[in-house]
């Protein structure tokens, strides 16, 4: 899993922020880029995720399902799920004896949307092998440990007020401390989320809900995890990388990085 066609490694990840690059053309099959396990594609074409189908090329999903190494069997813990896009795939590529659980904040309200849709989700039979757990985002863990810890879009916010106690802004050596626990020895952390400029750190997490690049490797390696990989499947160098997520020039087509981050195996 090490040496993905479409990782890139080392130094050339550092200047990922700052520099326009090629990426796939996202009219295109991602099948043309990456060569997609059989057990991908088959959760990817299950007619229970027809509604979400739409944005699999938008959103690269083949592409980012493969650089994560998931597959049959794996426990997996999922960050802030929001509306399951992610989820859905997930519950198919690791049956039947695999495991998916998604971590809601405990600031989530009774009445959220999504909250409520996962409710019913949990308790159909197609998606058995799902369970919601809230917790305080501070410190995230599953029953038992897991191969694989993923947020998606997810891991500027938490760096934003809402997360913590008192409305404050969460400990992210203590976050990232407890994703390092909840991993197996050899389990991965991978993290996609919206690029700001190289040199901003922090500065655009709650206003154009982006992240400086480094920021997030430097916070993530300092609990103990060895940097993987990446991926530029969702990098689009026609984003100014200045303007907010949600700007109609870029909604959906932000440029985005792919992290790969592994707990050492002994």
């Amino acid at each position: 899993m090490r040496c993905i066609g479409i990782a890139v490694m080392g130094a050339l990840l550092l200047p990922l922020a700052a520099t326009a690059q090629t990426h796939p053309d996202w009219s295109m099959p991602v099948a043309a880029h990456v060569k997609v396990p059989a057990y991908i594609s088959k959760a990817m074409n299950d007619p229970a995720r027809a509604a979400d189908k739409k944005d699999d090329v938008r959103r690269q999903m083949a592409a980012v399902l493969t650089f994560s190494g998931i597959k049959p069997g794996d426990k997996v813990m999922e960050l802030i799920p929001a509306t399951g896009y992610w989820t859905r795939a997930f519950s198919q590529i690791v049956k039947p004896d695999g495991h998916v659980y998604t971590i809601w904040s405990s600031n989530t309200k009774p009445d959220n949307k999504n909250w409520v849709n996962w409710e019913k989700l949990v308790k159909t039979p197609h998606y058995s092998d799902v369970t919601m757990l809230k917790e305080y985002m501070g410190k995230p863990h599953a029953p038992v440990p897991v191969d694989i810890v993923f947020t998606a879009d997810n891991y500027h916010d938490l760096h934003d007020p809402f997360w913590g106690p008192q409305h404050k802004p969460l400990d992210m050596a203590e976050f990232n401390k407890a994703v390092y626990a909840a991993l197996k020895p050899g389990g991965v952390f991978v993290i996609v989320d919206h690029i700001a400029p190289a040199g901003s750190g922090t500065r655009d997490t709650d206003t154009l809900h982006r992240i400086d690049p480094a920021v997030v490797k430097k916070e993530v390696e300092a609990a103990g995890f060895v940097f993987d990989g990446s991926s530029d499947a969702l990098v689009n160098p026609k984003d100014p990388l200045t303007i907010k997520v949600f700007d109609p020039a870029v909604r959906g087509h932000t440029s985005q990085f792919i992290y790969r981050f592994r707990k050492p195996a002994k």
